[in-house]
């Protein structure tokens, strides 16, 4: 079964396209990844998965409902984690937890504490959001995702803007969470990313899907070593551009 379906979705922003008529399937307890560079329209995508942006035309279905019709009930059940941080600067890491618990009616005992561990921020539950590292911070974000144990979650470029090492640390998290089978979809422009965190992709430039499937599929049906490569061989330039 599929967590979600998308058949002809077009988004426009007045005169530019941003969104040009794409298909594609995310299957229950895979990571799908959006790859591509800044301005494909990966970031459109997402926003009308996890309905902050409306459906066009075309058609959208995730966890079963309709994008259009049931975008209340879709966002009881994902988690997301936006590109920008957003947190409640002036709430610790714990009481950021708890605001969101508290948003989806739900008690704060023991799921919180229980995902303080999972990001690895026990010891700074107390502490506030400009007191943590970037990575913390982004793990965090990820916390609050799960707060209310959702089937899917969003992640748009989860690891931007990160040193190695938090961005390692992040990586880390998203594996955990892809062993637990929880569906994740994910944007990025980082090759390294897609290839250790994706089972699936789809290459997007200018508001198309180009190419999809592995990683290991898109270096095979393209003939290159890297992902880099493939989208080099698509469209004629480097996924850095």
């Amino acid at each position: 079964m599929n967590a979600v379906e998308g058949r002809g979705l077009r988004k426009r922003y007045g005169e530019l396209v941003a969104v040009d008529g794409i298909d594609f399937d995310v299957r229950e307890r895979e990571c799908f990844g959006f790859l591509g560079p800044n301005g494909a329209g990966k970031t459109t995508t997402m926003k009308m998965i996890y309905g902050l942006a409306s459906v066009e035309e075309g058609s959208l279905r995730v966890l079963g409902m309709d994008a259009s019709r049931e975008r209340r009930a879709i966002k009881s059940r994902i988690g997301v984690v936006p590109q920008t941080t957003n947190l409640d600067w002036e709430l610790s890491a714990r009481e950021n937890l708890e605001m969101q618990a508290r948003y989806h009616g739900l008690p704060a005992d023991g799921r919180v504490e229980d995902l303080l561990r999972m990001a690895r921020l026990e010891r700074r539950g107390d502490s506030k959001p400009r007191e943590l590292s970037g990575g913390m911070q982004r793990r965090l974000l990820i916390a609050r995702a799960l707060v209310n144990e959702p089937d899917l979650i969003v992640l748009d470029e989860p690891a931007t803007g990160l040193d190695p090492q938090a961005r390692l640390a992040v990586w880390a998290t998203l594996d955990q969470l892809k062993r637990s089978g929880v569906t994740l979809i994910l944007t990025t422009h980082y090759m390294e990313e897609a290839e250790r965190i994706c089972d699936r992709l789809a290459i997007m430039d200018d508001g198309r899907i180009v190419s999809e499937g592995s990683p290991a599929e898109l270096r095979e049906r393209h003939g290159q070593d890297t992902l880099e490569g493939v989208f080099l061989e698509i469209t004629g330039r480097s996924l850095r551009e």
